[in-house]
């Protein structure tokens, strides 16, 4: 590890000079590369630093101790040798996980589908509670939210929603957030207080770069229509939403939130694009099944990862055995205390994969 570590930092140094060159500054596409990798090595290099640092102490306490002969000056060594090699123990660690491979779509905007289930009724009404809280985390985090495509029901629910995060980050905040969510709570119209339990669908996609993954044209049939649900009213009139049917899959996806036909065209083949991304990633993923294990939940939809129980005021994710007696300010965005469980436990998960794999 620690030669490992040497290299980084000697390609952070190169990176830091080649920044200040005037050459490389003048080419935009170069200089942003280097700063994307200099960002990313900036916070191992300065751990690394402060691991050498704590080493040179323990050199320096050693030295002392084998010349100095004051008892005060000798407690002193001793009591700096401990806290290094203290300090080193914990640095390591954070070094350990620092350098754990990085998904490479963490740094991505994230497209997310909600799809109520079992439930009826309740499960739509349940599907805009949580398209709701999804935007409230956004907005709160200094992300960005784009509606792709909505299918509302008349009481006030939704059927499937498609919406975009964008923001550096955003897909490795909300990457395990897929799979399925179940309520539990008494609906509106139960008149003798009966707890009943729906279910709702998510689907968490990295936006795809244009460049990486490529469409072929031929396996879609693309097709307008009539916006979907309430209050579509305006949309109808110039039937400018777009439906695209990815012919070999049967994976059909429908954007609606432009008047434009050309907009909604284009945000539905990137959506396509995602999903068919996904697609392959999850075949690949099938594939590595000890990879696959060492994850915090797979992300499938079939997965229950989540249950929110409306009377007892909790939510409880079933992946890390966590519940949480805040529903309420859980339901009004607050998600940060779940989500950095679930990456700490992501983490741990593959760190013990990777030492049963030394």
């Amino acid at each position: 590890m620690i030669e490992k570590l040497a290299e980084l930092e000697k390609r952070y140094v190169m990176i830091e000079e080649k920044l200040s060159d005037a050459s490389v500054m003048c080419d935009m596409e170069a200089y942003k590369k280097l700063s994307k990798e200099y960002k990313g090595l900036t916070p191992i290099v300065e751990k690394y630093r402060e691991y050498k640092k704590a080493q040179a102490e323990i050199v320096d306490s050693d030295e002392i101790l084998g010349s100095e002969q004051d008892a005060k000056i000798r407690d002193l060594a001793i009591e700096q040798k401990e806290n290094a090699r203290a300090m080193i123990a914990v640095i390591t660690d954070e070094l350990k996980v620092l350098l754990l491979p990085k998904d490479s779509n963490d740094d991505k905007n994230v497209i997310m589908e909600i799809r109520s289930g079992a439930g009826g009724e309740e499960s739509a009404l349940f599907a805009n509670s949580l398209y709701r809280m999804y935007t409230m985390y956004a907005e709160s985090s200094g992300y960005k939210t784009e509606l792709l495509y909505i299918n509302e029901t008349e009481l006030g629910g939704i059927k499937e929603v498609s919406f975009m995060i964008m923001g550096e980050g955003a897909y490795s905040r909300l990457k395990f957030e897929g799979g399925v969510h179940r309520v539990q709570r008494v609906p509106e119209t139960e008149s003798q207080g009966r707890i009943h339990t729906s279910t709702v669908t998510v689907a968490v996609l990295p936006e795809v770069d244009d460049t990486a993954f490529e469409l072929n044209m031929d396996e879609l049939e693309i097709t307008r229509h009539h916006s979907s649900g309430a209050g579509g009213q305006n949309v109808n009139k110039t039937e400018s939403a777009i439906r695209i049917i990815h012919i070999p899959t049967g994976i059909v996806v429908d954007c609606q939130d432009e008047r434009s036909q050309i907009k909604n065209r284009d945000k539905a083949l990137k959506v396509m694009k995602s999903r068919l991304a996904e697609l392959e990633r999850t075949k690949k993923d099938n594939a590595l099944a000890s990879e696959r294990r060492s994850q915090v939940g797979t992300g499938d939809r079939s997965e229950r990862i989540r249950t929110y129980n409306y009377p007892q005021g909790r939510v409880s994710d079933h992946r890390i055995n966590l519940t949480l007696y805040s529903l309420e300010s859980f339901m009004n965005g607050d998600l940060n205390t779940m989500i950095d469980t679930l990456i700490t436990a992501d983490r741990a998960e593959r760190l013990k994969a990777g030492q049963a794999g030394e």
